[in-house]
This record gives C-alpha cells, sequence and structure tokens, in this order.
C-alpha cells in the first residue's frame, strides 16, 4: 500500500510540475504551438463595445488568435500598457505627457493607431422636454453653476449630473472641451461604465449624461440625445457620421489603440484587421465614425 502510495505521489508531482512549468501562451507575444496565441486588450470603456464587436468577426476569420478585451477606463489602460501587462491599450484620448515620460522610465514605446473616431452624446431622460442646450449651458451644467431643469426652460426640478470616473478619457476630454478645464459640480455621480450613465438617465427623467454616440444609439428610446449648439444662436447639432466627420458637431475625438513600439505579428494582423474594409463596416455598424 505504501509503494502504490508513493507512486502516486511521484506521478501527481510530476504532472503539476509539467502544468506549473510549461508555456502559458497567455499573450500576444506567443506565436508557437501548443495553443491559439492571445492579445490582450485593455482600457477605454468607450472602446469595450466596438473592439469587443472586433474581437468577435476576427475570431471567426482568426481561429488560432484569442483576443481578450477588458474595459477600466483610458488612464487605466495606460497603467496596463507602461507595466506590460496588456498588448494594446484602448484610449478615447491622446496618451499624456507624463504618460510617455513614464513609459520611456519603463522602457516602453507608446506607438499611437487612430482606429475610430466618436461623437459624445449628451443623454437625457425621454420624458425630460429639452431637446438642445448650448455649449456654455452644459458647462453650467456640470459645473453645478446651473442646478435647475427651470433656469433652462424644462420642468421645476433639480438637475441630476452624471459624469465617468477620473480614470476615463471620455472624463478627461469633456472636462477640457466642455467644461473649459473647470472642476465637475460636487454633486456629480460619477459612474463606473458608460452602461452605468445609460440606465440611470433611462430610469431619472431628472438626469443627464455624457457617453459615445455608440452607445446612445444603442440604447435606442431608452434615453433622448440632445442636440449641441457652438453659442446661443447657433444651429443646434445633433451627434451623427456626417456631423462629427464634418466638425459641425463641436464633442468629437478619434478613437485610438496604443502598442509597445512595433507590434508582435499577432497584434499586427489584430490591428490590420479593425483598420481593414471589415473592421470599418463595424465601425460604422456599431454607430462609431470610420477612422478616415
Amino acid at each position: 500500500m505504501f509503494n502504490r502510495l508513493a507512486l502516486f505521489a511521484t506521478v501527481l508531482f510530476g504532472i503539476t510540475a509539467t502544468l506549473a512549468c510549461g508555456p502559458s501562451n497567455t499573450d500576444g507575444n506567443s506565436e508557437s504551438g501548443g495553443g491559439p496565441a492571445y492579445v490582450n486588450v485593455k482600457g477605454s470603456d468607450t472602446m469595450v463595445h466596438l473592439t469587443s464587436l472586433w474581437s468577435e468577426a476576427f475570431a471567426e476569420a482568426h481561429p488560432e488568435i484569442e483576443v481578450s478585451v477588458t474595459g477600466g477606463g483610458s488612464g487605466t489602460g495606460f497603467a496596463a500598457l507602461l507595466n506590460g501587462t496588456t498588448d494594446l491599450s484602448m484610449a478615447s484620448r491622446p496618451i499624456k505627457e507624463k504618460e510617455v515620460t513614464q513609459a520611456k522610465a519603463n522602457g516602453i514605446e507608446p506607438k499611437e493607431y487612430v482606429v475610430a473616431r466618436d461623437g459624445i452624446a449628451l443623454i437625457v431622460n425621454p420624458d425630460n422636454p429639452i431637446d438642445e442646450l448650448s455649449l456654455e449651458q452644459l458647462m453650467k451644467i456640470f459645473t453645478g453653476a446651473v442646478d435647475n431643469w427651470k433656469t433652462l426652460g424644462g420642468n421645476d426640478e433639480g438637475i441630476v449630473v452624471l459624469s465617468r470616473e477620473s480614470s476615463s478619457g471620455t472624463y478627461v476630454f469633456f472636462q477640457e472641451h466642455v467644461l473649459q478645464k473647470k472642476d465637475y459640480a460636487v454633486t456629480a455621480l460619477l459612474m463606473p461604465a458608460t452602461s452605468s450613465v445609460v440606465q440611470n438617465v433611462s430610469q431619472d427623467k431628472a438626469s443627464i449624461g455624457y457617453v459615445g454616440l455608440g452607445y446612445a444609439l444603442e440604447a435606442g428610446d431608452r434615453v433622448k440625445i440632445v442636440k449641441v449648439k457652438t453659442g446661443p444662436d447657433a444651429e443646434p447639432v445633433a451627434p451623427a457620421e456626417d456631423t462629427v466627420k464634418s466638425g459641425a458637431y463641436p464633442i468629437s475625438r478619434p478613437l485610438h489603440l496604443y502598442s509597445d513600439g512595433t507590434p508582435t505579428e499577432n497584434v499586427q494582423v489584430f490591428l490590420d484587421f479593425c483598420l481593414g474594409p471589415k473592421g470599418q463596416e463595424i465601425v460604422r455598424e456599431a454607430g462609431y465614425v470610420t477612422a478616415e
């Protein structure tokens, strides 16, 4: 009996050691045999939906490469790129100078790819009578200078301001381009994900939030997209493919993927797919705007 137990223990140890020491093949740098290669993509919540659609279509054409997509915000994606835990970083804003400095200190060389464009849509509850707002009015709403819809011609009720968290690239872009770098209202509710903004707006007729155009279109009649004016006498403009490309819609930006220097072969194959005809067709179908 003792000899059998000893033999079993020896075999079990050998299997465990083999599993522990074998190749993990879990990232875009693993291009050898022994299972599929993995490409990790992390970052902007604005881009999660789009990149997930890319990865699903990509899997049909390249079953030998698995693409893993997770959100967390542009800042989270850049942090992962800088510490070497992701192959591609999704970002709805350009990389910051301090992030470039940190990258160089870590031996990372961020390389940027514009893969799509996006209009940031302002959404309110369908029961809210407000249909259009100027950039100045939006600035006052989100900084807390105006806190009742009646001031803007709406119902006599307090405005519930919804924002993304500070790690979000959309948070930063909106603060710089709409709030003129002023602080958000202290009463603003910081949402962990874009989907949370949509859900809250759909349930609360006093709320307002900003989301990527694709999310606003996907929400359908659960929310109402507010037209935006550059000034009090300007023509109100709705976010759409043509208005984003022409620059008529004032709150728009490019969407990026970042790699560490020259991509590995598998990462480059995925990038080529995203920027190719099929990938850009998915961009349009998902409610975003093509890169070119």
